[in-house]
């Protein structure tokens, strides 16, 4: 019997920084071709919520070719916005909640650079479907070089403001930032009972499935050994 797979797709903004090849978008829109091509080999239906700013389209679930051709042209032909209300990662989570009823696989693809609350939906969408937090990472957002003055945009808002990166000071607490919203997604994924695929946008996205795959079956085997 065929499953539901869904792509809770976070495309605002903050999603079209990135490296000069390599936009987090450009990992976004490989993993979801990779990962529908693969599914609907095997039967599987796919379905899809895009998000930008808000809830821009909802793609039922359905297989074969033509549903990966829709899905991969309705994400590919959103209209990139310049700036939107900052993220809220929470109303793409809900809507989720209120419309996807069949026990499902989930794939939540954001960079989580979003406001505040989303853990609690998160956990009643883990509770109700199995979850895979799919996080977009670019390498320049955790470290700050020591360059001089610059100006640093916020992608969500498009607010400029300039930094003087050569301020030791600065960059310290730049750096506690990081480390303090990484723990703080850490933790958020841990209570919530979901597993983390990293893809950055410097890494091989082939390879970093395969690795999160063996890892995931790992765990399973792990847990299995553990209940016998």
């Amino acid at each position: 019997m065929s499953q539901q797979r869904h792509f809770l797709l976070d495309l605002s903004p903050s999603v079209d920084f990135g490296t000069v090849n390599t936009l987090k978008r450009d990992q976004l829109v490989d993993f979801v071709a990779l990962l529908a091509r693969l599914l609907t080999r095997h039967g599987n239906k796919i379905g899809a919520v895009l998000y930008a700013g808000k809830v821009e389209r909802t793609i039922p679930a359905a297989t074969g070719r033509n549903q990966v051709l829709r899905l991969l042209n309705d994400v590919m032909n959103l209209p990139r916005l310049q700036s939107a209300p900052y993220t809220s990662v929470s109303d793409l989570i809900e809507h989720a909640l209120r419309t996807i009823k069949r026990r499902s696989v989930i794939f939540l693809v954001s960079d989580f650079f979003t406001a505040p609350g989303w853990e609690r939906p998160l956990g009643m969408l883990a509770r109700k479907h199995e979850v895979i937090a799919v996080r977009l990472e670019d390498p320049r957002e955790r470290e700050l070089p020591d360059i001089g003055m610059v100006v640093m945009n916020d992608a969500e808002t498009g607010e400029s403001v300039h930094v003087d990166t050569h301020d030791a000071k600065f960059r310290k607490r730049f750096d506690a930032v990081v480390r303090e919203r990484e723990a703080q997604l850490h933790t958020a994924f841990t209570r919530c009972g979901v597993d983390v695929l990293h893809l950055s946008t410097e890494e091989d996205l082939a390879g970093a499935v395969l690795r999160f795959a063996a890892l995931r079956k790992q765990r399973r085997g792990l847990r299995a050994a553990v209940a016998v």
